[in-house]
């Protein structure tokens, strides 16, 4: 997967890394906000949870008790790192992207406040997914790739918001 293909947001949340990883995997389900133009499933959407550890899985669970895995988790790296692939079902068998996310404690914080994290979101392949794909929608991929960043940011806002509310 080439560096062109990426999409990359980082955002800070003044937490300690083991608490931002927390609140990504365990407390998906409270900071993740649907997107229409970014479904797994056609006019679903439900609830993500991750089953956690090197053989976990990202899923989606719906209110009728069917689920749909969205990936595999490739590196299980509590507090610092988290890889998984990443599959709308319209992705044909040969079709995937990859998510990579970083929790790197950083000394600078800007509010002085004390333990900051930097949250980094890096989700790579998406050359790979022909522009007519569903998942595309015919955009090209640079005007894709910062709608989708967009999104990640979006969704690292709500991210922070949970992982501040320690529960």
């Amino acid at each position: 997967m080439t560096e062109g293909s990426r999409v990359l947001v980082a955002l800070r949340v003044p937490v300690s890394a083991q608490r931002a990883f927390t609140a990504f995997t365990a407390e998906i389900g409270q900071w993740w906000q649907p997107n229409g133009l970014f479904q797994f499933t056609r006019s679903r959407t439900g609830t993500l949870a991750f089953e956690p550890g090197p053989d976990g899985r990202l899923v989606e669970h719906y209110p009728d008790g069917s689920a749909f895995v969205i990936g595999r988790i490739r590196t299980w790296d509590p507090p610092r790192r988290l890889v998984l692939s990443w599959r709308p079902a319209s992705f044909t068998a040969g079709q995937e992207t990859e998510l990579h996310v970083r929790f790197d404690e950083v000394d600078d914080d800007p509010t002085g406040g004390g333990i900051t994290t930097r949250v980094t979101v890096e989700h790579l392949g998406w050359d790979r997914i022909p522009p007519e794909h569903a998942a595309r929608h015919g955009i090209p991929l640079a005007t894709f790739q910062l709608r989708f960043a967009e999104w990640w940011r979006n969704l690292l806002g709500a991210l922070d918001r949970v992982a501040r509310d320690d529960p």
